[in-house]
């Protein structure tokens, strides 16, 4: 006997209000006996991390470690598919004989929008198996009721969310061991809503700034005589205001980039002051930078890792002339990064139960002030950082937005009803989404990160500038 699942798989991942279909497939050699066929859509957060034994007294030394493993089932909805409620009211409840040859039996769910890791916890969805060795993880009350995060590797033995469809058939005897089969599939949520502003200028912009101030370095005097006049060997000091820049890395505020996207971004040179020279722009790299926060009960640690977007050197483009006034804003061209997109392996920030990501976006701007190449000029590199959210880029659907603004504006013109205990209500967001269809737009591909390498984001987390660029229009 063997059994599979079969997904449907009309995307390349899900998101929330999706409807997960399929079909659990049984081959049967010979006629063979089972009780039921109960298929189970799950989602879950699973960490483990070591650190020291605690020790007690003074005198007590022990540097053993131990490792602590917590799991949160963010998602657990239970389907009984076999056998129908005809067949179960017209047999007996000891079994069922299917004959040999192909069964198919079909399942259906509908993704919600929030967890429910804190009704789902029990001491059997706390244990797992790691090889030969069964674990069994601590139950927790610390839960985060927020949007189902997205799916995410990349730290092996360490952090993992994970979703699946389990299928179990149970068969009647004690002595014969159950038939499970599983298949896995990616999930990437639907954004929140973006803020809406009436005008670019309420909106503003968020930015990393940086201000900074040369040396102008006059030229030496020539020297007389085979060893030089000792007296001009000390040149005088510049007088008057040394030369002094602002650099800015400025995004929409609030601050939101967009996963498969190029990044709206903008960067300046302002000038603060009179100088002789011109500036010249040497390099650029952009970085997208993730913060990954892993909690296992006491334990807790960041693994940070990077995405290259661009790195661009020897580019020696001026950026303005030493005549403009003071006060004078120079743009760099947007055409050297507004055509790369960010890779497919980043996901949208998020937190929940025992991990959480979010990112900072960093430049760094090299400059050059004075003819490069010549003893005079003077490179420079400038990092700006700035902290900016991640989207996922899938849209709310219009009937949601209307819902949600509709409850902000008017009182809830229905009475409240209450759960019985130990059985906490929907929340309001999975209560409109029985009502609401899944999502019909466009939808950015999602890959998960390679999990090779120490540093668990292998080989995929970074992206450099592969499509050429033209360098003479760099403002």
């Amino acid at each position: 006997m063997s059994a599979r699942v079969q997904l449907d798989r009309p995307h390349d991942h899900f998101t929330n209000l999706d409807f997960v279909t399929g079909r659990v497939i049984l081959q049967l050699p010979r006629d063979e006996s089972i009780v039921t066929v109960v298929v189970k859509l799950e989602g879950e957060s699973k960490t483990k991390l070591e650190g020291p034994r605690s020790v007690y007294g003074p005198d007590r030394q022990d540097n053993r470690t131990k490792a602590e493993l917590e799991v949160h089932k963010l998602l657990y909805k239970v389907l009984t598919i076999f056998p129908s409620p005809e067949i179960k009211s017209s047999a007996a409840n000891s079994g069922y004989t299917l004959k040999a040859g192909q069964h198919s039996y079909p399942f259906k769910f509908k993704i919600p929008f929030n967890n429910d890791c804190s009704d789902s916890n029990s001491a059997y969805t706390n244990l797992s198996f790691a090889g030969l060795r069964m674990e069994m993880a601590k139950d927790t009350n610390l839960h985060v009721k927020k949007t189902l995060p997205p799916s995410l590797n990349g730290f092996p033995g360490r952090a993992e969310i994970r979703y699946y469809v389990k299928a179990t058939i149970a068969r009647p005897s004690f002595y014969k061991e159950n038939y499970r089969s599983h298949a896995d599939f990616k999930f990437l949520p639907i954004e929140p809503p973006r803020p809406v502003h009436q005008s670019a200028l309420m909106a503003g912009e968020s930015y990393g700034r940086l201000h900074f101030e040369y040396t102008d370095i006059p030229k030496s005097p020539k020297r007389s005589g085979l060893f030089g006049n000792i007296r001009a060997t000390s040149p005088p000091t510049p007088a008057g205001v040394p030369p002094r820049i602002t650099i800015d890395a400025r995004l929409p505020n609030p601050a939101i980039v967009t996963c498969n996207e190029p990044l709206p971004l903008r960067i300046l040179v302002r000038k603060e002051s009179d100088f002789a020279k011109s500036i010249h722009l040497q390099s650029l790299q952009i970085e997208l930078i993730a913060y990954t926060k892993i909690r296992a009960h006491e334990f807790d640690r960041t693994e940070s890792g990077s995405w290259v977007i661009l790195s661009s050197s020897n580019i020696n483009t001026p950026i303005g002339t030493d005549t403009d006034a003071v006060g004078t804003e120079w743009v760099l061209n947007r055409s050297l990064w507004d055509r790369i997109a960010l890779p497919n392996t980043v996901a949208p920030g998020f937190e929940t139960c025992n991990i959480s990501r979010r990112y900072e976006l960093e430049a760094r701007v090299g400059l050059t002030y004075g003819r490069p190449g010549t003893p005079q000029a003077q490179p420079t590199v400038h990092p700006l950082r700035m902290p900016v959210q991640v989207y996922s880029g899938i849209a709310p659907p219009p009937a949601l937005l209307s819902i949600m603004a509709e409850s902000q504006s008017a009182p809830p013109s229905f009475t409240p009803s209450f759960a019985a205990a130990g059985d906490a209500p929907p929340s309001y967001e999975d209560a409109m989404a029985i009502e609401l269809a899944p999502v019909d737009g466009p939808r950015r591909q999602y890959a998960q990160a390679n999990a090779a390498g120490p540093s668990g984001f292998g080989d995929d987390r970074k992206m450099s500038a592969s499509s050429p660029h033209d360098y003479s229009k760099v403002l």
